[in-house]
C-alpha cells in the first residue's frame, strides 16, 4: 500500500543499529555507573565497602586495576540487548505512531507520540530484560572472572531459573517507559524543526 508501508522494517533495523553504535561509545560510562550502584550494599559482602568516590574515580580506578578492557566487560550482552531492545523500541514506536495517526489524525500528535513511546519503551525493555540482567552481572564481575555471555546466562538460569532472567523487570520497564516517553517525542519534534530550517538531507540526520 505505498512506500511507507513497504519499508516498515526500516525503523526496526535502523533503530537497532543506532542503539548498538551508541552503546559502543558510552559503555564505559555504563560500567562505572553500575559499579557505583552496587557498592555499599549489605546483602552482598563482596560489594559492601565503598570502593569508588565518584564517576571519574571509578573510571580511572577500574582502568588502572583491571585494565581498559574491564570497562567493556559485558559488552557482548549489551550489544545483544540493544539489538533486541533498540530494534523493538524504535520499530514499535513508529509502527504504533503510524496506526494511531491514521485512526485519530495529527491533532493530538504530541499525546499520541508520548503514549506510543511509553508503550514501546515498556514492551521492548520487558522483552530484552534477560540481556540486561546478564550485562549487569558481567559488568559487576569484571574482566578477571573471564565470564562469557553464554556461561553467565547458564549460571543465572541454573541457579535462579527463568525468573532470575527477568529479575527487576518491573522497575526496568517503568524506567524505560519514562525515558522513551520523553526521548522519542522530543527527538521527533526536534527533527521536524531542524528539517524545516535546514532541509531534509542525510547530513542533517547526524545533528
Amino acid at each position: 500500500m505505498g512506500e511507507r508501508e513497504s519499508n516498515d522494517w526500516r525503523p526496526f533495523v535502523y533503530g537497532g543499529l543506532a542503539s548498538i553504535v551508541a552503546e559502543l561509545g558510552t559503555f564505559p560510562l555504563d560500567t562505572t555507573k553500575t559499579r557505583l550502584q552496587v557498592q555499599g550494599q549489605k546483602l552482598d559482602r563482596k560489594h559492601a565497602h565503598l570502593k569508588y568516590s565518584g564517576m571519574t574515580n571509578a573510571l580511572l580506578q577500574i582502568s588502572k586495576e583491571e585494565g581498559f578492557r574491564a570497562l567493556y566487560s559485558g559488552i557482548s550482552s549489551a550489544i545483544l540487548r540493544q539489538a533486541t531492545y533498540g530494534t523493538i523500541k524504535f520499530g514499535t514506536y513508529y509502527s504504533l505512531q503510524e496506526i494511531a495517526i491514521k485512526k485519530w489524525g495529527r491533532d493530538d500528535a504530541v499525546l499520541i507520540n508520548i503514549i506510543c513511546a511509553t508503550l514501546a519503551g515498556a514492551v521492548s525493555s520487558a522483552i530484552a530484560n534477560p540481556t540486561d540482567v546478564i550485562k549487569v552481572r558481567m559488568q559487576v564481575t569484571g574482566i578477571d572472572a573471564n565470564l562469557s555471555l553464554m556461561s553467565c546466562f547458564q549460571d543465572v538460569y541454573q541457579h535462579e531459573g527463568v525468573r532470575g532472567l527477568w529479575r527487576g523487570v518491573g522497575p526496568t520497564a517503568q524506567r524505560a517507559a519514562i525515558i522513551a516517553a520523553v526521548e522519542l517525542p522530543i527527538y521527533d519534534f526536534t527533527k521536524v524543526k531542524f528539517m524545516d530550517i535546514l532541509g531534509d538531507s542525510i547530513s542533517n540526520h547526524f545533528l
